[in-house]
């Protein structure tokens, strides 16, 4: 049986990890889905200091204190961020990783740059501000998702559709726009990069694939939140 380690995208929390970690625990398998710090159940923490690092640690002492080892690391959207530090400080412990449709940074780049929300000139502003004490702690990950999908539902069933709005909470403003200290081109782990078709995370499918990653299309019609729309999709990769 293997060790997963779950880790959540932006505006979620461990909680997102339901239908892939009900099964994956039926079948004899450890699973861990940690929230990282300022979001979901942690969510009362938020603060203008919390970075990826901070949240590369939060995964790392989680592992020590689990003795997690042999683990196979699954992350989701913004954790494509955390995993490039983390692997740095526990990659003794994982032996395999998996990017699911996740963001791809490079060293000394935000998030909001990677994903072209903010220019490097906006999230200059929002770094001074907080030094000031000043300026938003949250990045409106919420809104934006509500708006997102009067655009275009997310593909899940309407049950799911509304357990995920249930539990969104906002993320902290200064993990998007801190400087990524390591970036995806110093992982030396295996990587399997899972994209889909509905997505934002087009251009970070790419910069897997000029990584050398073994990138995965899911194809049909599955989005962003695949993990809950169509589980089962996922599964398949996951289990060796």
């Amino acid at each position: 049986m293997a060790t997963y380690i779950l880790v959540h995208g932006g505006g979620m929390g461990g909680w997102v990890w339901k239908y892939i970690a009900d099964p994956l625990r039926s079948a004899g398998h450890i699973v861990h889905t940690p929230t990282l710090t300022g979001f979901g159940d942690r969510h009362h923490l938020i603060s203008c200091d919390i970075d990826t690092a901070v949240h590369a640690t939060d995964i790392a002492r989680m592992m020590e204190c689990e003795e997690v080892w042999d683990a196979v690391l699954v992350v989701h959207s913004y954790a494509g961020a955390v995993a490039p530090l983390l692997l740095t400080m526990a990659g003794d412990r994982i032996r395999r990783v998996i990017y699911l449709d996740a963001i791809v940074p490079m060293a000394g780049e935000s998030v909001a740059e990677a994903m072209g929300f903010l220019s490097a000139e906006a999230v200059v502003g929002l770094r001074a501000q907080h030094a000031a004490g000043q300026g938003p702690l949250g990045a409106g990950v919420p809104d934006q998702v509500r708006k997102m999908a009067d655009i275009e539902p997310q593909r899940m069933s309407a049950d799911r559709d509304a357990w995920v709005f249930r539990h969104l909470t906002d993320m902290p403003l200064s993990a998007n726009i801190c400087a990524i200290p390591v970036g995806a081109d110093a992982i030396t782990h295996r990587v399997d990069y899972l994209g889909v078709p509905h997505t934002m995370m087009h251009p970070m499918h790419a910069r897997a694939d000029a990584l050398g990653w073994t990138v995965h299309q899911l194809g049909g019609d599955r989005d962003h939140m695949v993990h809950v729309g169509d589980p089962d999709a996922v599964l398949t990769y996951l289990i060796e």
